[in-house]
Formats: structure tokens, C-alpha cells, sequence
């Protein structure tokens, strides 16, 4: 999993659940589309680090 974090943004299927990288994406000519399933709905993953912003 560390490896493709440093490919790019990552995305997941909505059907099957398969990580998808921008480079991926790129590779297949633009078509964004799961490289596992072939679903066309991918949601962008969040980074598991949380932000914190001073009110003052």
C-alpha cells in the first residue's frame, strides 16, 4: 500500500473496492474507469491524516 501512495492520488471503486492510482488511470489512456471491475465510479480516498485548524 505504501508503494502506491507515492504514484499519486488514489481512488476506490464504489462496486468493488479496488485501489485505483491516478498513473493507472493515465496509463489506460484517461478512461476513468476500475482497472478490477470496470465500474465507472470512483470515490477519491482521504489521507488518515487529520487537520487541524486554530479558530483564533
Amino acid at each position: 500500500m505504501s508503494e502506491k501512495k507515492a504514484l499519486g492520488l488514489i481512488y476506490q471503486c464504489v462496486r468493488c473496492a479496488a485501489m485505483v492510482t491516478t498513473d493507472e488511470i493515465k496509463l489506460r489512456g484517461g478512461e476513468v474507469k476500475c482497472t478490477e471491475c470496470g465500474y465507472r465510479v470512483l470515490k477519491k480516498v482521504r489521507p488518515p491524516v487529520v487537520k487541524r485548524v486554530s479558530t483564533k
